[in-house]
């Protein structure tokens, strides 16, 4: 386990604790809202994006500012996580920090199985088959549009390989907090 205070602090970049990475239209008024509320009550500086954005274009400056001076990120992989193009671009990114910047990663399973992640089925295959029907006349743009889901799939398949926390059957209103604890633990 990575304690992120084993982690340099004294970096300018490093702004929030924990970046968030969610779909609003699944988890924002609810699991995300109290999970965040939980943190920020814990001292955790944590970023929450507050905007709904299904636009396909990609990330906000502001967003991948904010992923890229983050000490941790959770991401909370809902049923529809994948319909959202910038779910999965915060993804690819947040995965990519990972990798280039010793990020924490870690992965809750919001109502999904890690499986249907990985081996994108159920509705993570519904939602990578819809983006693949996306028509695209321009050459130059196919040839983006394949590349991003290539990464979007990669993402996909490294996140539900991570040691996650899985979220079924449990008080809605308690389990954030149950979580809470238990990425306090990691990040601290």
């Amino acid at each position: 386990m990575v304690n992120l205070s084993e982690i340099e602090q004294g970096s300018t970049s490093q702004r929030y604790d924990v970046f968030l990475s969610f779909r609003g239209a699944d988890t924002r008024n609810n699991f995300t809202d109290h999970l965040y509320n939980a943190l920020i009550d814990a001292g955790i500086n944590t970023f929450l994006d507050d905007e709904e954005i299904e636009t396909g274009e990609d990330l906000k400056p502001e967003l991948e500012n904010a992923i890229k001076s983050s000490r941790a990120s959770v991401v909370v992989l809902s049923k529809n996580y994948a319909t959202s193009t910038w779910c999965l671009d915060e993804l690819a990114l947040i995965l990519e920090r990972r990798l280039t910047a010793d990020q924490i990663v870690i992965p809750i399973f919001y109502h999904v199985e890690p499986t249907d992640v990985r081996k994108q089925q159920g509705s993570f295959g519904d939602a990578m088959a819809g983006h693949r029907r996306k028509k695209i006349t321009n050459a130059e743009k196919r040839v983006w549009w394949g590349q991003k889901m290539d990464r979007w799939k990669k993402a996909l398949t490294d996140i539900a390989d991570l040691k996650g926390k899985d979220v079924k059957g449990r008080c809605s209103l308690c389990t954030p907090f149950l979580f809470m604890k238990l990425i306090e633990i990691q990040i601290n």
